[in-house]
């Protein structure tokens, strides 16, 4: 009977070499940058505000610099450990009044989730390199990202929405979240377990 080495298992699949000053390196000298970007609720805009919309997309989409690839991510909404801290809060307060308020406002919440996932939606664009990277000019790749980044995150904005790119731990939590969906409550992703996982990955 053979067994498998699941941490191995695992880093193959996630296939990650490394994050760098917020630049993703994947293997065989692949870069990517991410940004997280807010949404436009098309269908509460009146028809001429849509048409708009539809044409500053489109100049949007003709003056992408490079392929991209859009992201959605779905995630349940951590309300217990909201709740945990709010009581937390209670247990501070002096007021009998105040205390009494916290309180009830805890069990409106309580009643208002029951049987119900409350859930949340980000929305990420993913940038690649379009360098050569075969001479593995970090400072360039990065510099050429760069300059994607901000021309996307410019047409974005003109459509109304705000962006911003992800850091290091950022990007790391994001890929953690997908193989890791259980854990991220009770597990969060921290500076300290990422240093320790690639120390053991890869010998830093």
């Amino acid at each position: 009977m053979i067994k498998l080495n699941k941490k191995v298992s695992a880093r193959s699949q996630i296939n990650i070499k490394e994050v760098k000053d917020g630049v993703l390196v994947l293997p065989n000298n692949k870069y990517r940058m991410i940004i997280e970007t807010s949404a436009v609720n098309f269908e509460l805009k009146s028809e001429e505000e849509q048409d708009q919309i539809i044409d500053t997309f489109q100049n949007f989409l003709n003056s992408l610099p490079c392929p991209v690839q859009i992201v959605i991510r779905t995630r349940e909404v951590d309300i217990d450990g909201y709740l945990e801290d709010f009581m937390q809060q209670k247990t501070q307060e002096k007021e009998t009044v105040y205390k009494e308020q916290l309180e009830e406002y805890a069990l409106f919440i309580k009643k208002l989730i029951s049987g119900n996932k409350i859930l949340s939606r980000k929305f990420y664009i993913v940038i690649p390199s379009t360098t050569d990277t075969s001479k593995h000019d970090f400072s360039l790749i990065k510099e050429q990202l760069q300059v994607s980044v901000d021309i996307i995150s410019k047409g974005l904005e003109r459509l109304g929405m705000k962006t911003r790119a992800l850091g290091n731990l950022e990007i790391l939590d994001l890929f953690y979240s997908f193989y890791n969906p259980a854990h991220t409550k009770s597990q969060p992703l921290t500076q300290k377990a990422v240093q320790a996982l690639f120390t053991e990955a890869y010998g830093i």
